[in-house]
């Protein structure tokens, strides 16, 4: 990397500034992965869209996403850092007035993927930006503030999605990126200094290719699997097969060609394996849960989309708390600690919510909730923070868009398990529920209960049946929350595995891309 013209150091002004453009960044991008969730019912009607076609506004995006994640760092060393993460935002802005302009569901769904293909890119060089302008003694604090944007922006997305389709329309769900993407942009232009970059780097097109049809494949498979009713449908074994192909040709080519799509170096630094396997678990575990909760407390108890939101918003206060905290505590507590005691805390709400019912009061929603939060504080921020600590600085930002495919594959994961599971073990409780509904059952014979739910008559036997299905939901959400649990303390024993990070990076310059 180029040194900066100031000899004597990095500007702190223009260090907050970018920090501040490099967060909007980010927060733009993580807010997208969900705010559009809400507003997809409101779509149908002016799309003239099924619920099946309606969902490739959220598949085009992921897949594309997804796939353009992983050449994050070849494109920076061919184009230069500040010129993608320039051209990253601008893109990602303009296609999201797009969507907000779109007038049928072609249009929105070319325009989601061009989202995705420059908005990819955004939180790895974030990540990468923000490591390199903080000095080593500083990194926590720093990964802290970028995680805030990280986390933050899922949370917060359904809560803003719904009140903006609410008090507008669904097109502010895509509008309301326009003011950070021209701040983030203006921002970085100014005082971005550009990394060295060259045109002699070649990609490599069969690595790159391998790997996109494994990532497109298994992205639309997870996301269209419920729908299909997963492997009953030949399209899901079509795509699980092109997947596994896939997989496999990367994986031949990463261990046989000269100059392979990823630098194998990055598998033999074992932080960062270690990193991206936690990673993959707190997105499998954190982003599962977060989707299991919304449809919960507005199916199950009823709760409005804003009075969701607000229950769920403590969550984000909780990480917000727990990263500025964690940040200072990055360097002067064992890592391993400060991760043992995030998963720990995860453990616990989980373990607290498989007592829930729909009779459970707000404030222990909430008080979960702000647990939860700090959690994921404790989790990140060290994670954010060792994984690459070790890494030479020409493959960090390789490293980045690599730590953040893996989240984002894990989060895929998590919420089609458990939306699969939740769907089977329902159907699985309904009937077991509904076997012990005979005329031989005194509990049913009761003069108030037969009076509601009398199975002779029709809205008896539909009041009885809705009932059922309700308690079949309830320990189906049950289960789900079991199973999170049980991978959160299963995944405890491999913080053993991180190392010490105390020795800086070979090739570590915290001032190279200031101006």
């Amino acid at each position: 990397m180029r040194r900066s013209r100031a000899s004597a150091g990095p500007d702190l002004g223009n260090r907050s500034v970018l920090t501040v453009c490099v967060i909007l960044a980010t927060l733009m991008q993580s807010l997208d992965s969900t705010i559009a969730n809400v507003a997809l019912p409101y779509m149908r009607g002016p799309m003239g869209a099924s619920q099946d076609q309606i969902n490739w506004v959220l598949t085009s995006y992921i897949v594309a996403a997804a796939i353009m994640t992983a050449p994050t760092g070849f494109l920076a060393a061919r184009f230069g850092r500040t010129r993608l993460f320039v051209t990253s935002v601008v893109g990602f802005t303009l296609a999201s007035i797009l969507c907000g302009l779109a007038q049928s569901l072609g249009q929105i769904v070319i325009f989601r993927v061009l989202q995705g293909v420059f908005g990819a890119a955004l939180v790895p060089l974030s990540q990468a930006v923000m490591f390199d302008i903080y000095p080593p003694e500083r990194r926590g604090s720093a990964m802290a503030l970028w995680g805030m944007g990280v986390m933050i922006g899922p949370i917060l997305g359904p809560t803003l999605g719904g009140w903006l389709t609410e008090n507008y329309n669904w097109r502010w769900v895509f509008y309301i990126n326009v003011p950070f993407g021209m701040l983030a942009a203006i921002g970085l232009l100014t005082f971005l200094k550009e990394t060295a970059h060259t045109g002699a780097v070649k990609l490599d097109w069969i690595g790159f290719g391998a790997l996109s049809l494994a990532i497109g494949a298994f992205q639309t498979m997870l996301d269209r699997g419920e729908l299909l009713d997963w492997f009953s449908s030949r399209e899901i074994i079509v795509e699980a097969c092109l997947a596994g192909l896939g997989l496999y040709c990367f994986v031949v080519q990463l261990a046989l060609a000269p100059r392979p799509f990823l630098s194998p170096r990055l598998f033999r630094d074992l932080n960062f394996v270690v990193g991206i396997t936690f990673i993959f678990i707190v997105g499998l575990i954190l982003y599962a849960t977060l989707a299991l909760l919304t449809p919960y407390l507005q199916t199950v108890m009823d709760y409005p989309v804003v009075t969701a939101g607000v229950a769920l918003a403590p969550r984000g206060a909780g990480t917000m708390l727990a990263m500025l905290v964690c940040g200072r505590l990055v360097g002067r507590v064992n890592v391993r600690l400060l991760v043992s005691f995030g998963f720990l805390a995860t453990a616990y709400a989980l373990y607290e919510m498989t007592s829930w019912t729909p009779d459970v009061s707000e404030w222990t929603v909430i008080n979960i909730g702000f647990i939860q939060g700090v959690s994921i504080g404790f989790v990140f921020v060290p994670l954010s923070t060792t994984t690459f600590a070790t890494l030479p600085s020409e493959l960090r930002t390789q490293a980045t868009g690599i730590y953040s495919l893996m989240r984002n594959i894990g989060s895929a994961i998590g919420i089609s398990v458990t939306g699969a599971l939740l769907q089977s073990n329902t159907q699985i409780n309904h009937a077991q529920i509904a076997g012990a509904v005979t005329p031989f059952n005194r509990a049913l014979n009761a003069g108030a209960i037969l009076r509601f739910w009398n199975p002779v008559g029709a809205h008896g036997a539909a009041a009885l049946n809705e009932e059922v299905t309700r308690q079949a939901t309830i320990i189906a959400y049950v289960d789900d929350f079991k199973l999170m649990l049980i991978l959160a303390l299963a995944s405890l024993p491999l913080v053993l595995l991180i190392r010490s990070t105390k020795r800086q990076a070979p090739g570590d310059s915290h001032d190279a891309v200031m101006e």
